[in-house]
């Protein structure tokens, strides 16, 4: 897949695909309950106010690309589903944890194996990584893993089905002086220790030599 989504196409692609894994009786969902979707406030990041006519735009592109439909099963109101699984060959790890970062953006580890359990469960942290590893190693690559963010211990992963997400830096925070003047001198130290320490090797080495000297003539 070539084409990019845009936020709103995300939206509606991450909501259908939750609301399949999480409330199947009550998918495909008609326009209305779609929107409302789209704009819940739990689980979503950023959250979202699409009008309906946001959402009907945001299906015909979908559409256009076969990642999403109208149902055919008939009723009062026209309703639809997404074509993901098909489309992207995705098994159903794939497609939670795909659906994951669509909804709520790039994620650790951790918090995919959270969020995904309500729509598949992953056994441990390793399994939720194979599951990425295989996203982004495809030919053309649906996840990717970004640069670990200073500061952060964890690095985060994204979906490729939208535009690249931007690298984000926190910003820097100055030293004060007194944390300044402590690391200077623990750092003076500990370069006085390392040439101590250096200084008592050389001094073992030249006693050991003279020692071995003088037994040559005992």
């Amino acid at each position: 897949m070539t084409t990019t989504l845009n936020a709103s196409e995300e939206r509606v692609l991450g909501a259908l695909i939750e609301k399949e894994l999480t409330t199947p009786e009550y998918y495909p969902l008609s326009l209305n309950s779609l929107t409302n979707a789209c704009n819940q406030k739990s689980n979503r990041d950023p959250v979202l106010a699409l009008a309906e006519t946001d959402v009907v735009r945001a299906l015909d592109g979908l559409r256009f690309k076969g990642l999403a439909l109208q149902s055919g099963d008939g009723g009062r109101v026209p309703k639809y589903a997404h074509s993901a699984s098909a489309k992207l060959h995705l098994d159903p790890a794939e497609l939670a944890v795909l659906c994951e970062l669509l909804l709520r953006g790039p994620q650790t580890l951790g918090e995919l194996r959270t969020r995904c359990e309500r729509m598949h469960p992953f056994a441990d942290l390793a399994a939720v990584e194979e599951v990425l590893g295989e996203l982004a190693g495809r030919e053309e690559p649906l996840a990717v893993k970004l640069p670990r963010q200073p500061g952060r211990k964890e690095s985060r992963f994204a979906q490729l089905l939208g535009a690249p997400p931007e690298p984000t830096t926190e910003p820097v925070v100055p030293e004060e002086p007194a944390t300044r003047q402590v690391r200077g001198e623990d750092e003076r130290i500990a370069a006085l220790e390392a040439e101590v320490a250096r200084l008592a090797a050389e001094l073992t080495t030249l006693r050991d030599a003279f020692a071995a000297f003088r037994r040559q003539f005992e």
